[in-house]
């Protein structure tokens, strides 16, 4: 039972029984509620428009409500002429508006339609929380549309709201909101399992649309804490990001998006490799820079200028921190400028490119004073960025390497086993971890190096565990035995670059691994789940996402280009009903053409689960807390009752 005193403060709000028996009605209504839906999506690697995309559309979720309102009223181009409507409202309206012969005409059965869609997918909120959820300048509008009743005069008086809609040349504005309430209706919870960041170009305007939507949260991945390393201002991570982002070509979002200066990057570049045409670095251009067009030549060089500073300062961090346990990695002293040769892991290779007039065989893990001035450029505008690190507060705010909802379990990358199948014991300051205390521990430290830290410590210091997050073997992160970057650029035998998994992508095939994973948690394996992202599934291949009898799914089919070839689709989501669990299946998303037509391919939907009856919101972690609410009113009205609290009226 609540204390006195706290329930003083909650009179402060509810100041007598009436207003105190008001709320409990209005819990125990919402209790009643269908639970609302889920949805799963991971790897986005910058790739917005698809993202986005994905969001508008539920990932089928609002073609399935399309069919299920009007599939016995209309054909099946007409729902997915609506469904394209709600996906992208202004270069569908902008469309019609040159085929129709009658615009307003098309407008006013529109509206109706998107009204009835509404009206559908908002069935699971109270009332209060859809006009919540309604766009400010047109609230009382959509309002009145979205709850008219059916008696003959309110037919009147809704037919006149959308005629004055269209005399006042509002429906353009009434269309956009109602598509963008929909899809906002359609998704209640949005799970981000990790990796917004690198390869596609534009994980910036990702962030600015999470941070503008309710109902989200982060399982953070290895390249969102590598970004968020950067942040803090590790050398290691800021080398890394940068590298990442130059071989993709995303110089727009670094110097438009974030501010990035890299000039100084660009300058040594080409002062140091002017007559190499750095071969192995030319970048991978997924999409071409509106602002920051730099020539392929001169990106080529850049990339190979901060790999170059990149090894020598991961080199000084492994040399720092020997509990990492990485000397393996540290290549550069192992190359034989004379014989043109590098030693790895005790074997010898031929370098295919021995111009590295920035390193001295002597001190090969030494920045020049170029090199230097480079590194303070870039840490000065990565801290100073003030969008970015915006971003990296949201990202810890709304982000964690796990999380439990409604009894199940979210991650990223693994969880860290040992070959006989038991979680493996990993030591840290002295202390040793395993399985869902490892994990905790991990975030736990991350969150430390983004806080104050004890004197005589960094916070570029304290963030060392976030690069050690991005590359190391008993990184839940990461899950390989070693990142073989370096031997991708300078070694041509392909066995140097092959990085093995680690047990746990095996062990998942078996249903006793999830349940060992889920009891971990404290959760209970015989209706628990765990979604998973990091590793691409390819479905070419004959893989499947689905894992350990269904118990476990991971959901990245690679959304991001640079993986399409690989897998064969788009990226999986996964969607959460107070019914179902389905895995939706996507094809590559087709970007809108010169003649203002745009194909939004249907997701395959497999369905996962059948709940034996419909979940309600007293079935989730939201419905437990509302219970617990409901309790401290209940003690707050037994207080009034007996004279305990003073009632204000």
């Amino acid at each position: 039972m609540p204390d006195i005193e706290y329930l003083r403060l909650l009179a402060e709000k509810y100041p007598n029984r009436r207003a105190v028996r008001t709320e409990i009605i209005n819990l125990r209504a919402i209790l009643a509620l269908p639970k609302a839906t889920e949805f799963f999506l991971s790897d986005i690697h910058g790739e917005y428009d698809a993202f986005q995309y994905f969001v508008r559309s539920g990932s089928g979720m609002i073609r399935m409500r399309i069919d299920e309102t009007f599939g016995n009223l209309l054909t099946e181009s007409e729902c997915d002429e609506l469904a394209s409507l709600i996906y992208n409202p202004e270069a569908e309206m902008a469309r019609r508006k040159k085929s129709e012969h009658d615009f307003d005409a098309w407008c006013k059965v529109s509206i109706r339609r998107l009204v009835a869609i509404c009206r559908v997918v908002s069935n699971k909120y109270t009332r209060s929380k859809v006009k919540k959820r309604l766009p400010k300048a047109s609230s009382y509008i959509m309002d009145e549309l979205l709850f008219a009743d059916d008696v003959l005069d309110r037919h009147k008086y809704y037919d006149e709201i959308i005629d004055t809609i269209i005399e006042y040349d509002a429906a353009k504005e009434i269309i956009c909101e109602m598509a963008e309430t929909i899809s906002n209706l359609t998704v209640d919870r949005l799970h981000i399992i990790g990796d917004i960041f690198d390869r596609g170009p534009k994980s910036h305007f990702i962030l600015d649309y999470l941070m503008a939507n309710r109902g989200v949260d982060i399982q953070w991945g290895n390249h969102d804490v590598l970004w968020m390393g950067a942040a803090c201002g590790n050398r290691a991570c800021i080398a890394t990001m940068i590298r990442i982002n130059v071989r993709y070509n995303n110089f727009d979002m670094l110097e438009v998006g974030y501010g990035f200066n890299l000039r100084p990057l660009a300058s040594l570049a080409e002062k140091i490799y002017g007559d190499d045409p750095c071969e192995f670095f030319k970048p991978n251009v997924l999409e071409t820079n509106k602002y920051d067009p730099i020539p392929p030549e001169l990106a080529a060089k850049m990339h190979k200028m901060i790999s170059i500073i990149q090894f020598k300062i991961e080199g000084q961090e492994i040399i720092k921190h020997p509990e990492f346990h990485l000397e393996k990695r540290n290549l550069l002293e192992t190359i034989d400028f004379e014989k043109g040769t590098v030693k790895v892991e005790g074997v010898e290779y031929p370098m295919r490119d021995m111009n590295l007039p920035t390193v001295d065989p002597e001190n090969p893990y030494e920045l020049t004073e170029e090199e230097e001035e480079v590194m303070v450029a870039l840490e000065s505008s990565i801290i100073n960025s003030e969008k970015l690190q915006r971003h990296m507060n949201y990202m810890y705010s709304h982000g964690s390497l796990y999380k439990v909802m409604n009894g199940n379990l979210f991650y990223h990358g693994c969880m860290i086993f040992n070959e006989r199948g038991n979680f493996k014991t990993v030591e840290i300051d002295g202390k040793k971890y395993k399985g869902a205390d490892y994990i905790r521990k991990l975030d736990s430290m991350i969150r430390a190096a983004h806080g104050k830290q004890p004197e005589g410590v960094s916070q570029a210091d304290a963030a060392s565990i976030m690069w050690y997050l991005w590359l190391a073997e008993d990184s839940p992160l990461f899950g390989k035995d070693k990142m073989t970057t370096f031997e991708r650029y300078f070694i041509a035998d392909k066995s140097t670059h092959k990085e093995h998994t680690v047990p746990y992508y095996r062990l998942i095939e078996k249903e006793e691994t999830a349940v060992k994973i889920l009891k971990a948690f404290g959760l209970d394996p015989d209706h628990g789940r765990i979604l998973n992202g990091h590793v691409p599934v390819k479905i070419k291949n004959g893989e499947t996402p689905i894992k350990a009898n269904g118990k476990l799914l991971i959901i990245d089919g690679g959304i991001s280009k640079a993986y399409h070839k690989t897998t064969g689709i788009a990226g999986y989501t996964a969607i959460l009903t107070s019914k179902h669990m389905y895995l939706a299946e996507h094809k590559p998303y087709e970007p809108l053409k010169e003649d203002g037509t745009q194909v939004f391919h249907r997701p395959i939907m497999h369905l996962i689960h059948t709940v034996p009856e419909r979940l309600r919101i007293r079935d989730t972690d939201n419905g437990a807390e509302l219970n617990q609410q409901i309790k401290n009113l209940e003690a707050l009205f037994e207080e009034f009752r007996k004279g305990g609290i003073r009632e204000i009226f």
